[in-house]
């Protein structure tokens, strides 16, 4: 990397040697290795201003491709789309796709962190093999679509000593799948003493300190007020992931903590709290039967609004006091700051708009998909919930469509104005799913809220929801791990070592 930036400083140099003077790399040459990352050099330019990136595609070269994001709908198309037509490119911050529906189990050691993240490299093999297919772990800063170019800001993970390195790629096709933020709603303290259960580092934060909260209230002098507070966990937010967490961390308190912690086993509990009614997207009777199990569990259920947050307590709209050690916030997403500095139209709630066909339709060559984008109003259609089978489904719709497009003769950009596309997206609910612990989960298999369908509680829907999702984790060296994660936490517990 020394070598590189020397050169950039240094444009018009003859030539660069290490310590040794018996190495000597020409200029030529340097510019012949670093032909795919720039836009502007020739073989008969001498001159490297800077660089730039990936430059846009030649004849002899295939269409690019270029995803930002690696959740449920950038992998699905990646996945699916066909690299003998195209070059793919991955831009992210993270280098795997997280199987968000058993997150919450790697909290309390349920399962391993490793189960529940499958590297972009296993779901698209091309970025690792394919001269043109690259993944960059990087942040995207901006796009300039009149000039089909992505603007990315490479990621430091907030060290000092690397400065983060600017570069651009040019695309024949963008899929913008940014995902979205949690939505904290403005409440004072939610950012900076919250924790949010979206990665696979917030799980690992949480599990830290719930058994670093578990082990200092063991420490002898420490009062009962601060024992209880240590040992007080509070999930704001009565959606799917907040219910399951809720039930996660009952489980483990009743079947590992009282035997593991005995001195402090009545010292630990839980509360929920949430503005309306937990799981508001399913059946009443399912509703009843996991408020009813909750509680049977200890999770003590609040109705309330959070109106701010301090680092040990958090206050609800009626001035109460809840004080807390460990503080989960799960109230539902919304788009993110670079989503809405984009200057792309919006569909209503800030999302980027779209048409039936995933296309942003005001420029050419960009689609849109996840949670990140929405109907626009002259769609007629309603925006869709931020779910992981929306993604997945958009994305698999994505890469069908782009492969169609790139066997006619539109890969290129710009070149695909006036092509015919086919049927546009349909989705279609396949229905809900929700442990609860305690060996029970909900099913609920209704298209939406009015309509009528099948829906289950109890000990069977918890099988249902173990092989659904047993089925849907991406590769079979993760389904080994989560069966093999399952086994052993039901055989030998746990596992408590705080790493």
């Amino acid at each position: 990397m020394s070598l590189f930036k020397h050169l950039l400083r240094n444009p018009t140099a003859k030539s660069y040697s290490y310590s040794s003077p018996s190495i000597i790399m020409p200029s030529n040459l340097i510019l012949t290795c670093l032909s795919h990352f720039t836009t502007d050099a020739s073989p008969s330019t001498v001159q490297v201003t800077q660089y730039s990136g990936l430059g846009p595609t030649k004849a002899n070269e295939k269409p690019r491709v270029v995803v930002l994001g690696s959740g449920w709908a950038g992998c699905r198309l990646m996945k699916g789309i066909d690299t003998s037509i195209y070059d793919v490119v991955c831009v992210s911050p993270r280098n795997h796709m997280v199987f968000t529906p058993l997150l919450a189990s790697t909290c309390v050691g349920t399962l391993e962190f490793r189960s529940v993240a499958e590297p972009i490299a296993r779901i698209q093999p091309a970025i690792s093999r394919e001269p043109g297919s690259y993944f960059f772990l990087s942040h995207c800063a901006g796009i300039d679509t009149d000039n089909h170019v992505v603007h990315c800001e490479t990621v430091t993970d907030e060290l000092r000593t690397l400065e983060p390195w600017k570069f651009k790629i040019s695309y024949d096709k963008l899929v913008i799948a940014l995902g979205a933020e949690a939505s904290t709603f403005g409440i004072h303290g939610v950012k900076e003493n919250a924790i949010f259960l979206r990665e696979v580092h917030h799980a690992q934060e949480i599990r830290r300190k719930l058994l670093l909260n578990l082990m200092l209230s063991d420490v002898p002098g420490i009062s009962e007020e601060e024992k209880s507070r240590l040992l007080h966990c509070v999930v704001v937010g009565g959606g799917p992931t907040g219910v399951e967490f809720s039930g996660e961390l009952s489980d483990f308190i009743i079947r590992d903590v009282r035997q593991r912690y005995s001195h402090v086993k009545d010292y630990i509990h839980v509360t929920l709290i949430e503005a309306n009614e937990i799981l508001s997207s399913f059946d009443d009777r399912l509703r009843h039967y996991a408020t009813k199990q909750l509680s049977k569990s200890g999770v003590r259920l609040v109705r309330g609004i959070v109106k701010d947050v301090d680092s040990q307590k958090l206050i609800l709209n009626d001035g109460t006091e809840v004080p807390y050690g460990l503080l989960v916030w799960s109230t539902g997403v919304g788009p993110s700051t670079l989503v809405k500095s984009l200057d792309l139209p919006k569909s209503p709630g800030g999302r980027i708009g779209i048409d039936e066909w995933l296309r942003v339709p005001s420029v050419q060559d960009v689609f849109a998909v996840g949670d990140c984008s929405g109907y626009l109003e002259s769609t007629g259609k309603t925006v869709l919930p931020a779910l992981a089978q929306v993604a997945e489904r958009q994305g698999k719709y994505l890469f069908s469509l782009l492969n169609r497009i790139g066997k006619a003769g539109g890969g290129r950009a710009n070149s695909a104005k006036d092509m015919e596309l086919g049927d546009p997206f349909v989705y279609r609910h396949l229905g809900s799913m929700a442990t609860i612990g305690r060996y029970k989960a909900l099913v609920d298999l209704r298209q939406n809220k009015e309509s009528k369908g099948l829906s289950l509680a109890g000990f069977l829907s918890w099988l249902v929801w173990r092989s659904a999702y047993l089925t849907r984790v991406v590769s079979w060296r993760n389904r080994f791990y989560v069966a093999v994660n399952w086994a052993t936490t039901f055989v030998f517990g746990r596992d408590i070592s705080r790493i």
